[in-house]
């Protein structure tokens, strides 16, 4: 408990009056009357508010919290004595979090409900716990003021913003499917789904034969297929310490989750089963899935995964990979690689290629880019850009050897992932190389 203002002036009066009392003897009856006042009302209120009961936290509802966009809150809160309440209330929500509408000054009558709405701007994505909230609760005469917590735990999740999936994504891909014609033709050939039964043609094989329908029509028919309209993507994730670097505020584990989701909603326009894998940290599995709940278990799956300081290592993760998904894939991979990691990298390259389809996101920071820019002014800024060149021409090195295994390789900065991978799926998809 601590006085409030009304309390604190009252006290500086009676000590000023108390030093006119030496030169003034007159005021010193002034003085003790004003501190018999001050003895007992203040002793009485405070009283007062120690019995005063804690208004109670009933409840906390939000709805669904994006990284970046705000969210509006619920509280609710009761009164339950006979009295009259006046408190100050403040949400302990994480401190990193912008809000808005907090602290506000609450009046709850007796036996009343109030429920107070504010707006959080989630800074981070995960879990994050409440434990409650805190109260500045004022005495009945408003001398005193009382600090309560009420506590009632609530756990805030906070997923990726997909918000740049309706605002540049979708109208690309509705442009470039309008491009390409909206039907789909069959392609005749030596596919997996069944297409039509037709007249056994010279050259079909034994094995195309539909011996059922050949003895109903006493003639040779053959089976006819065309290539699997619904395929397999799945995303292979690097969760490790090189994911932890930052642009323009945002990691880019971030930035690859909201292209992950991106292309993964996509995809599940298209048809296409969408699966993921995180490897180099926590370790998440969703096998692939087109329903109406990929989606929301994809986004259940990752929206807590937070970048880990191990090593990533491709090879064990592509070995895993493999065991998990043995039929043929789009395998997307997204990592932020150096130097030392190509061994791994081209040899889980390797080891995919033998099964699947396989693309590669590999990014860069953009602090690379703006010091190719820079004017060159002294000695130091020379060294820097000559080394900064060199570890770029590696860089491109160690892609054209990936692309020379077959590799779809992806070099770019994390804010253009989302489009690029888009782009890149949509043409694989129309060239039928899945």
């Amino acid at each position: 408990m601590r006085p409030r203002t009304p309390l604190v002036f009252a006290l500086a009066g009676w000590t000023a009056t108390g030093l006119a009392a030496v030169w003034l003897p007159q005021a010193g009856h002034v003085w003790q009357g004003i501190g018999l006042l001050l003895g007992v009302f203040p002793a009485a209120d405070l009283l007062a508010l120690a019995r005063l009961p804690s208004p109670e936290l009933r409840g906390r509802t939000h709805g669904i919290l994006l990284l970046g966009a705000p969210g509006r809150v619920r509280l609710t809160l009761t009164n339950p004595s006979a009295r009259h309440l006046r408190f100050r209330l403040h949400d302990l929500h994480p401190s990193a979090f912008a809000v808005s509408g907090l602290p506000c000054e609450v009046a709850l009558g007796a036996g009343a409900t109030a429920r107070i709405d504010y707006r959080l701007t989630p800074s981070e994505r995960g879990s994050f716990t409440i434990p409650g909230c805190e109260i500045a609760l004022s005495s009945p005469l408003g001398l005193w003021v009382g600090r309560r917590t009420p506590t009632l735990s609530t756990t805030l999740r906070v997923f990726p913003n997909l918000a740049r999936i309706g605002r540049d994504v979708l109208p690309a891909m509705q442009d470039r499917r309008a491009a390409a014609g909206g039907r789909r033709r069959p392609r005749r050939g030596e596919g997996a789904e069944f297409h039509q039964l037709r007249g056994y043609h010279q050259g079909d094989g034994l094995r195309r034969i539909d011996w059922k329908a050949t003895a109903r029509m006493r003639k040779l028919i053959a089976r006819e297929y065309e290539d699997e309209r619904d395929r397999h993507l799945v995303f292979l994730l690097d969760t490790g310490r090189r994911m932890r670097h930052r642009d323009a505020g945002r990691s880019h584990l971030d930035e690859a989750l909201s292209a992950l989701l991106t292309v993964a909603f996509v995809a599940l326009a298209h048809g296409d089963s969408v699966g993921l894998m995180t490897y180099g940290g926590a370790r998440r599995w969703c096998a692939p899935r087109k329903d109406a709940q990929t989606m929301r278990r994809l986004r259940e799956r990752v929206y807590d995964v937070q970048p880990s300081l191990e090593a990533s290592d491709p090879l064990q993760a592509a070995r895993e990979l493999l065991h998990r998904m043995p039929r043929r894939a789009l395998v997307v991979m997204i990592t932020n690689s150096r130097d030392e990691d190509q061994s791994g990298m081209e040899r889980a390259a390797r080891l995919l290629r033998r099964h699947h389809l396989l693309m590669i996101a590999d990014l860069r920071e953009s602090a690379l880019d703006r010091s190719l820019e820079t004017e060159i002014a002294d000695l130091p800024g020379a060294l820097r850009f000559h080394a900064v060149h060199g570890w770029l021409a590696t860089r491109r090195h160690h892609r054209e050897r990936l692309r020379h295994l077959g590799v779809e390789i992806l070099d770019l900065l994390p804010a253009q992932l989302p489009g690029a991978m888009v782009e890149r799926y949509l043409a694989i998809k129309r060239a039928g190389r899945l």
